[in-house]
C-alpha cells in the first residue's frame, strides 16, 4: 500500500512539473524570454578559425566576453583573434589545438586555466566531415570524425566541468547537428558522431539534474547544413523544407538561446515537427 501512495505521488509530482513546463513553453512563445549577461564570462570555442566558430566568437566579441579560441588552424585562428579584437573584445586568447588528440585537449585546457580563469561558457563547435559512403572511408578518417565530433567533448567536460560545478556556474553547448537526429545518405560515420554528441550531452544535463548542481546550463544545436566549407555542395531532398543556413544567422540564433537558456535549439524549427513524424511512422512500422 506504501509503494502504491509512494509511486502515485511521484506520479502526480512528475505530471505537475510537465504541465508547468508545458504552460512555461506557452507563455514564452508570446512572451520573449529574458536574456542573461554574459559580459566578462570567459567563453571557450573550439574550432573558432573559421566557419560557425568564427561567427560566434564575433558575436560574444560585441556582448563583452573574455574569448578562448581553439583551432587546430593557427593562422585561422589568429585572424579570428584579430577580427573579434576589432569588434570590440578586449580580452581574446588564442590556442593552436588539436581536438581529436585527447592529451592536446588536456594540456591546452590546464594552460586556458592558468593564463585564462574558469571557462563559464564552453562551445563545443569543432567538427569535421568525411562525405564517404562508409565502405569507401578509411578507418582512420571514421577514427578521426569521432575523436573530433564526439570524444573531442569528452575531454573537455572532464577539463572545465568541475570548476563550473564548484561555482555553481557555467554553460555547456554542444553543436549537434541534424545529422545526429536521423541518417544521412554518405554520412553514416559522421552522423554516428553526432547522434553520440547529442546523446552525451542530454546525458550530462541530465545528471546535472539528478545531482541537483546548480548553475549549469545546457544548450544543444541541431542545425541543418551549414554553408560553410565543410558541407560546400551538400543539399537535402526537400530544400524548401531543410535549406542550407547561412553562418551568421546560424550563429545569431545560437548566441540567442544560449542567452535564454534554451536548453534544445533546432534549425530550421521545422525539424522539431520532422523528428515527431519520424517517431510516428517508426511506431507504426512496429505494428504492421
Amino acid at each position: 500500500m506504501a509503494s502504491k501512495l509512494k509511486s502515485t505521488k511521484e506520479l502526480m509530482v512528475f505530471l505537475g512539473k510537465s504541465m508547468i513546463a508545458f504552460l512555461e513553453s506557452m507563455i514564452f512563445i508570446i512572451v520573449p524570454r529574458p536574456r542573461k549577461n554574459v559580459a566578462g564570462e570567459i567563453v571557450l570555442i573550439t574550432g573558432s578559425g573559421s566557419g560557425l566558430g568564427r561567427f560566434l566568437a564575433l558575436r560574444f566579441a560585441r556582448l563583452g566576453s573574455v574569448l578562448v579560441l581553439w583551432d587546430i588552424n593557427k593562422e585561422g585562428n589568429e585572424d579570428t583573434c584579430r577580427m573579434v579584437r576589432e569588434a570590440g573584445a578586449t580580452r581574446v586568447y588564442a590556442y593552436t589545438c588539436d581536438c581529436s588528440q585527447k592529451e592536446n585537449i588536456y594540456r591546452v585546457a590546464e594552460q586556458v586555466k592558468k593564463e585564462v580563469g574558469d571557462v563559464s561558457i564552453l562551445i563545443n563547435n569543432a567538427g569535421i566531415v568525411t562525405g564517404k559512403s562508409f565502405l569507401d572511408c578509411p578507418d582512420e578518417l571514421i577514427e578521426k570524425a569521432f575523436d573530433v565530433n564526439f570524444k573531442a567533448h569528452l575531454w573537455t567536460y572532464k577539463s572545465f566541468l568541475p570548476a563550473m560545478i564548484a561555482n555553481k556556474h557555467g554553460h555547456l553547448v554542444c553543436i549537434s547537428s541534424l545529422a545526429g537526429l536521423t541518417g544521412v545518405n554518405k554520412l553514416a560515420d559522421y552522423c554516428a558522431s553526432k547522434f553520440a554528441a547529442f546523446g552525451f550531452a542530454e546525458s550530462i544535463c541530465i545528471e546535472t539534474i539528478a545531482q541537483k548542481l546548480k548553475g549549469i546550463k545546457t544548450t544543444i544545436v541541431c542545425p541543418c547544413f551549414i554553408k560553410t566549407g565543410m558541407f560546400e555542395g551538400c543539399s537535402t531532398a526537400q530544400p524548401f523544407l531543410l535549406p542550407a543556413l547561412e553562418p551568421e544567422y546560424v550563429a545569431d540564433k545560437i548566441v540567442d538561446a544560449i542567452l535564454q537558456e534554451k536548453t534544445y535549439l533546432n534549425l530550421p524549427k521545422i525539424i522539431s515537427f520532422l523528428m515527431f513524424l519520424k517517431r510516428l511512422h517508426l511506431a507504426q512500422e512496429q505494428y504492421c
